[in-house]
């Protein structure tokens, strides 16, 4: 097992929750109702998303700088 991190990004919607990406991670996008769900969910995608690189053979993407996102925070993910 080792870990990765990733920064993300949390949009907070107009019609409420928030839509989550990670830039390194192209094509991740999910959504929580709450910053709680929001976080939970992101941690299950980059999960997933990063043992099907893993399980495929592909490299892990690292993550490259990010300019002053509107809101950041780096989750460390045990694969």
């Amino acid at each position: 097992m080792a870990n990765v991190g990733y920064n993300v990004l949390f949009e907070e919607l107009g019609e409420g929750g928030y839509q989550v990406m990670v830039p390194a991670l192209p094509g991740l996008i999910t959504y929580g109702r709450t910053l709680v769900e929001a976080r939970e969910m992101a941690r299950d995608a980059i999960t997933c998303h990063v043992l099907g690189l893993i399980k495929d053979g592909e490299e892990i993407p690292e993550d490259p700088f990010l300019p002053a996102p509107p809101l950041q925070e780096e989750m460390l993910i045990a694969v």
